[in-house]
């Protein structure tokens, strides 16, 4: 009986060291058990993960308005190089042609005071067809003239120089034009110098 008594008593010992080193493996040193600390390691983890995805959807996001932007200006400048481009072909020959109003106005009043002159008749009609000739290559340009006496005065086509009376026209009409005004396609080329009923 004796020797039985040693043999319990070592195995009650064995039985309690191995259930301390069982719980001593799944526990940490604060004493914790290991499989909280493991969740906690893994929802940290999955934190992290989470605040970087969100961190990562937020660049994507400003690298997209970035790339809209960016395209939105060159499209943008795209079309305005276009229309840019249409208007300087449209109007390339504006400064030669405004070069050229005063010839025309020349032609104009040479054509005028000629006709008093009964010798120079057959002079007159030379100089007469090459004005329009000129006139009809300008006219091809776009150049179109202003019908500018009893119009309503507009400063955008018209430069007053000065009122005057007029019984013929209602006030703020055009009465006189003094300079032709030019329209070049849709745009003034020179506005009409002209006289308003006051």
């Amino acid at each position: 009986m004796k020797e039985q008594q040693p043999i319990q008593d070592e195995m009650e010992t064995g039985v309690k060291e191995e259930l301390e080193n069982a719980d001593t493996d799944n526990v940490t040193d604060d004493g914790t058990p290991e499989e909280d600390v493991q969740e906690q390691a893994a929802g940290d983890q999955d934190q992290a993960l989470e605040a970087e995805t969100e961190k990562l959807k937020a660049e994507i996001e400003e690298h997209k308005q970035r790339l809209l932007r960016t395209q939105a200006d060159y499209d943008n400048f795209r079309r305005r190089t276009v229309k840019e481009k249409e208007e300087l072909g449209k109007y390339a020959s504006a400064k030669l042609i405004t070069e050229l109003l005063p010839v025309i106005d020349n032609f104009e009043r040479a054509l005028g005071s000629v006709s008093d002159v009964p010798e120079a008749a057959s002079y007159a009609k030379g100089v007469e067809m090459i004005f329009r000739q000129l006139e009809g290559i300008l006219k091809a340009e776009g150049l179109t003239p202003m019908e500018a006496v009893g119009t309503p005065f507009n400063p955008e086509y018209h430069q007053a120089i000065m009122q005057v009376e007029s019984d013929e026209y209602e006030e703020g009409d055009v009465v006189e034009e003094v300079q032709k005004g030019y329209m070049l396609k849709d745009k003034v080329l020179r506005p009409a110098m002209v006289k308003v009923k006051g």
